[in-house]
């Protein structure tokens, strides 16, 4: 009687460590480096470092479509990029409000929409990860309305650039064919609308269960409810979400050294650059390991902008993604037990 849980534990176990082949990734890798590296270090050799989070968020554009090449890349990029656009702007008004649950609110309509768009138009990465990140990340952030323009511009200017860098390959080897392909003209994939629900499930209950503590950065609990939902199928989301933790706690610790010796903005984001090729690397192979340099990444991305005591970051970044995966867990054996025989995850 036992066989059967025991068998499905021994699965997610070995999924757990497995190392899977990522043919390939070194080239993404690098696109996502000079895409993210090359637009912070401007804002900073400007002396505006409060930009980098505006540069980072439209150079994410770069991690989209790469098992694409040519003219269905550059589609999926430019619909990537309008999305991370629209999250930004969002999350630059909402901060300006100052209000944590109008926050919440927002995200949770933003998540249930943008998940809807991924699904119809097959984004790889899947799912809204990015957006709710940079929603999440300006909306925190205290604004005037007026911040608005220049937030667009420079996420805008650095998404350009993203854009160049991901096809120039492609355009060097004069590869036209690829930009004939017919891509745009496949019809649109059928919306999981289960897994938009899903999405909105947890981001809507991670976000308030985050508020409620008290602790900054609430919306870490939303991108850490989110992440585990990329997967597919219960089994693979839940041993995402035990990555999640076990990675970014043990995250924590390569976090403490690097933010320890206070680097300055210019070492912060090379160094961003570096974890970010590291990250690209690893994200395919295993998701626990990738999250041994995500975490640093992210939160020298977030001292570059806003210099904050790295005692209170660290603790602020482990209770919160506790509680998101947490909340992703829960989520997901909740609908594996409502949702209908043959329904997917």
């Amino acid at each position: 009687m036992s066989g059967a849980p025991d068998g499905a534990w021994q699965r997610a176990a070995r999924q757990f460590v497995h190392v899977r082949p990522a043919p390939g990734a070194h080239r993404a890798a690098l696109r996502a480096g000079v895409s993210v590296g090359v637009p912070l270090l401007l804002v900073v050799a400007l002396g505006r470092p409060h930009l980098s989070a505006y540069a980072a968020f439209g150079a994410f554009t770069s991690l989209y479509g790469r098992n694409h090449v040519g003219l269905p890349r550059v589609t999926m990029q430019l619909s990537a990029a309008a999305a991370l656009l629209a999250s930004l702007v969002a999350g630059v008004l909402v901060g300006a409000t100052g209000s944590h649950w109008l926050a919440v609110g927002v995200a949770t309509v933003l998540v249930l929409a943008g998940s809807a768009l991924a699904s119809a138009q097959d984004w790889h990465p899947p799912g809204p990860l990015f957006l709710v990140f940079a929603f999440g990340a300006t909306s925190s952030v205290p604004h005037a309305t007026s911040d608005v323009g220049v937030a667009a511009l420079v996420a805008t200017a650095s998404a350009a650039f993203a854009l160049v860098v991901g096809n120039a390959g492609a355009v060097l080897r004069r590869d036209l064919a690829a930009f004939r392909r017919a891509g745009p003209r496949e019809r649109p994939r059928q919306v999981a609308w289960g897994d938009v629900l899903l999405y909105g499930t947890a981001v809507l209950l991670a976000g308030a269960a985050a508020t409620l503590t008290g602790l900054g950065h609430p919306y870490w609990a939303s991108v850490a409810a989110v992440a585990p939902l990329m997967g597919l199928g219960a089994t693979n989301r839940l041993v995402r979400a035990a990555h999640r933790v076990v990675g970014t706690l043990l995250g924590l610790l390569t976090s403490a050294l690097l933010l320890a010796p206070h680097p300055s903005p210019v070492a912060a984001v090379l160094v961003v650059a570096v974890l970010q090729v590291a990250a690209e690397l690893l994200i395919g192979r295993n998701y626990g390991l990738a999250l041994l340099v995500i975490t640093p990444m992210a939160l020298l991305l977030g001292q570059v902008a806003v210099q904050r005591p790295v005692g209170e970051l660290l603790l602020e970044r482990g209770v919160q993604t506790v509680l998101g995966a947490v909340v992703a867990a829960v989520v997901v054996l909740v609908a594996r037990r409502v949702r209908p025989a043959g329904g997917r995850g």
